[in-house]
């Protein structure tokens, strides 16, 4: 009898055990982890002491209280390993309607990317902002262009001392002229096309002076709207704004002197000070972080086709990053540091 009992207790525990390693793996497989931030019991730069663990009162207060810590990380498009706008926007929008979410920490490490997504997050961060609740961001290894440009929804912007970060500046397609090269190998490309414009920034066809000021007035509107932004949000003069946004990346110490950020400190102590912001020392930070695993499968045909690349490359006489820019280029403007 005391066999059998031990036998179903064991088996209990090993079913428990396996419930709770499918729920952890559900939570990994949509791309979000959640734990809990432990504050340090000082501010390194302040000095300032804080009680790691609330009292019996202020746990009851703060039990379902969070801040939201939301990772961004990567080149900003629809999705790629690192990136999905999807789940960032769902995210975003979620953390919104919870009550118990006192404001998002935004962790931001990225080049930037395009210009429509970066409008979005940014849009669905200054949406959030009109609950009252603050947003505190953090600028990782680099927060450039696109990475900036969201930058801006932010109450605070805090920074890694080695941070670089700007580039606020426009990409608008990019053209590779191969016509030269295809005649003289004897290649012959040619696109069918309707309207004298429907064929612009193909690789089979020079780009015409019509065309070069077609981009150039779409660059123009979207760095407008990035130096208008940039500007308001940070309380700048139009004129100091258009001096800055000359496109080049700046040292933390540079930007903070420029006023694009507020503080140069760690992410630990940014934390500390958005719970002493919100008075509530102590609060629980949840983290929000899009995980993606590829399968073998994708990793294969991703090894494959960089071996079909070179290769193509190098009957062609052409570097191998021309290929992957012709490859990854289109007309679609870009908040992206290269």
């Amino acid at each position: 009898m005391k066999k059998t009992f031990k036998s179903g207790l064991i088996v209990l525990i090993v079913l428990i055990l396996v419930v709770i390693g499918v729920s952890i793996l559900g939570t990994f497989a949509q791309g979000k982890i959640t734990n809990n931030f432990n504050f340090p019991t000082q501010n390194a730069s302040t000095g300032k002491m804080y009680s790691a663990t609330p009292g019996v009162k202020a746990a009851k207060e703060f039990r379902k209280q969070y801040i939201g810590a939301v990772y961004l990380e990567g080149t900003i498009e629809a999705s790629n390993s690192s990136y999905n706008q999807k789940w960032l926007m769902n995210t975003i929008n979620q953390l919104k309607n919870d009550e118990n979410c006192a404001g998002i920490a935004m962790y931001i490490n990225s080049p930037g990317g395009a210009v429509y997504q970066a409008d979005e997050v940014y849009r669905a961060l200054q949406d959030f902002r009109t609950t009252g609740r603050k947003i505190y961001v953090y600028q990782g290894p680099m927060a450039a262009s696109g990475g900036y440009y969201i930058s801006c929804a932010g109450n605070t912007i805090y920074a890694n001392r080695n941070t670089m970060t700007g580039s606020i500046g426009v990409i608008c397609g990019q053209s590779i002229d191969l016509t030269g090269l295809f005649e003289r190998l004897g290649i012959k490309s040619e696109t069918i096309h309707s309207g004298k414009n429907k064929n612009m920034m193909n690789y089979n066809e020079p780009v015409t002076q019509e065309q070069r000021q077609i981009m150039q007035s779409i660059c123009d509107e979207c760095y407008e709207q990035f130096v208008s932004i940039v500007v308001g949000q940070r309380a700048l003069t139009l004129e100091k704004g258009y001096e800055i946004a000359d496109g080049r990346i700046y040292t933390a110490k540079q930007a903070l002197k420029l006023g694009l950020i507020d503080r140069i400190d760690s992410w630990d102590n940014m934390l500390l000070d958005f719970a002493e912001s919100i008075d509530k020392p102590g609060i629980n930070v949840k983290t929000f972080k899009f995980e993606r695993k590829q399968s073998m499968l994708e990793i294969m045909m991703s090894k494959a086709a960089d071996i079909k690349r070179t290769e193509a490359a190098a009957q062609l006489g052409l570097p191998v990053c021309v290929l992957e820019d012709w490859e990854n280029g289109s007309m679609t403007p870009m908040y992206l540091y290269k």
